[in-house]
Formats: structure tokens, sequence, C-alpha cells
């Protein structure tokens, strides 16, 4: 992730490239709105996995979040994305 004077971003060339890891069909496509469109996506994933993460390691009165707490949240936050 980059960091700019927005806050923390994903390179356009990595969010491309994990597209066309799973598209079946070689000749697909990607322009670049729908790169820029996924990056906000994945960036928003992540701040809301974070913070889910982190309200889920409070309540269970924890000073730090870790990958129990993680695994909590992921079913539900699949499900919301």
């Amino acid at each position: 992730m980059e960091r700019g004077a927005e806050g923390a971003k994903f390179k356009k060339e990595l969010v491309s490239k994990l597209l066309y890891f799973y598209f079946k069909d070689q000749k697909t496509k990607v322009s670049s709105d729908a790169v820029i469109i996924m990056s906000e996506m994945l960036k928003i994933f992540v701040v809301e996995a974070a913070a889910r993460t982190a309200r889920q390691a409070s309540n269970e009165d924890s000073r730090t979040a870790d990958l129990d707490h993680f695994e909590k949240i992921l079913p539900q936050l699949l499900l919301d994305f």
C-alpha cells in the first residue's frame, strides 16, 4: 500500500495484477476506472476489517487485536461485502 496525502492506498499495478490473476480468459481487459474503483473497495475492506477486529478485541477486554479476533469477524465481514 502506498501512503499519500489522502492516506494509505493500493498501487494500481497491484490491483490490476490481482484482477487479471482471477480471469480465465487472457483477453479480458480492465479499464483504468475499474482499477480505481477496485482500489477504493479494497481500501474500504481493509479499513473495515481492521476496525471490526479492534472492536472484537475490545469487546473481549483485550488490549491488542490478534488473528483470533480477525477470524471471529471474518465470516460476517465477507457476507457484508
